[in-house]
């Protein structure tokens, strides 16, 4: 695609603070944070596109006068939040949709659905796929559960990513402590909660990339290699992103090993059915816990997951024979062929 045409691309980010349409983003370029944006800003030039970049925080006038000025074909979009609120990201490309404006990545009724943990569970337990038992406590309502809610249970967050909020103490085991967990969810992190049923089992991820055409890339397991069989094996926040953390229980990203050829077709026919139900449109990433039965149950769903070179899903893609440029240009032709609204 690169050598057939060269498009003029806008990278866009966000940033934790105001800034300008001229700032210079080179020393956040450098940072651990910024990993995925430099990794596609390098992809897009080995690409040969012309390529600029912005980050906005409050104000959506810098990204209307840089599309003014710039006049990009496709819009490369990695702002995943608004004011630091990640809730707004759909509003992001709702404004990129009301203006006609190709950009890559998942419309805004995929990221609205598969943000509301509880919405897209309700969906996929009407289709027949298996979800956790669940129920929501809204901020200001007393944290009771129900009775049909057994223990042990997770509480987390109910529209949070990248498991913030989600610690060891999550996992409660009785009435005060699914309590006080609600309470910390509802004062702590400003967030209604969900409480749901802790499914024993393996976890997955299965990155899948299409619209009309789906491709299921090999799927990742997080292991837990020193995590003492009688504890409960959660994908926290500490176990995603502290390494060490990561470190002293054995937590290692790697691909699945050892999956019986049936149970892969089976986990690979459900994610395909649930990228499809929640309106998933680019590329994303399925959460599911494989139980010892070999039954896949959904956990999440991940519109636009982390795109940064050897993370889960570039890896995924480059064991299918798509290597990280590549897998920038697919993710680019789909920003430009999607068919919006």
């Amino acid at each position: 695609m690169g050598r057939a045409r060269r498009l003029k691309i806008l990278a866009l980010f966000d940033i934790t603070g105001p800034t300008t349409i001229d700032r210079d983003l080179t020393p956040e370029l450098k940072t651990a944070d910024w990993q995925t944006e430099s990794d596609v800003l390098r992809a897009l030039a080995t690409l040969g596109h012309t390529v600029e970049h912005l980050a906005i925080f409050d104000d959506l006038s810098l990204l209307r006068s840089k599309i003014e000025s710039f006049a990009p074909d496709v819009i490369f979009n990695l702002a995943d939040q608004f004011k630091n609120n990640r809730a707004f990201d759909q509003h992001i490309v709702s404004y990129l949709e009301l203006h006609g404006i190709p950009f890559t990545g998942c419309g805004s009724t995929a990221l609205t659905l598969c943000k509301h943990k509880a919405i897209s569970k309700k969906i996929l337990g009407y289709h027949g796929i298996r979800v956790p038992e669940f129920a929501t406590v809204a901020r200001g309502d007393r944290p009771v559960r129900p009775r049909r809610l057994k223990f042990p249970v997770l509480v987390k967050p109910l529209d949070e990513e990248a498991s913030l909020g989600i610690s060891q103490a999550s996992f409660v085991e009785n009435d005060d402590q699914f309590r006080d967990r609600v309470q910390f969810i509802h004062e702590s992190i400003a967030s209604d909660a969900i409480a749901e049923e802790y499914i024993e089992g393996r976890e997955l991820y299965v990155s899948i990339l299409g619209d009309k055409r789906l491709r299921v890339f090999p799927i990742r397991e997080l292991v837990f290699r020193e995590v003492p069989p009688d504890e409960p094996k959660i994908a926290t926040y500490k176990a995603k992103w502290d390494e060490a953390y990561r470190k002293k229980w054995g937590l290692e990203n790697r691909f699945a090993e050892g999956l019986d050829p049936a149970v892969v077709r089976a986990i690979e026919r459900t994610c395909r059915r649930i990228y499809r139900l929640l309106t998933i449109d680019a590329y994303g990433r399925i959460d599911l816990r494989l139980t010892p039965a070999g039954e896949p149950v959904f956990i999440e769903a991940n519109p636009n997951p982390m795109l940064a070179d050897g993370e889960d899903f570039a890896a995924s893609a480059a064991a299918a024979g798509l290597p990280y440029p590549k897998l920038i240009a697919q993710i680019l032709r789909l920003g430009l062929t999607a068919e919006r609204g």
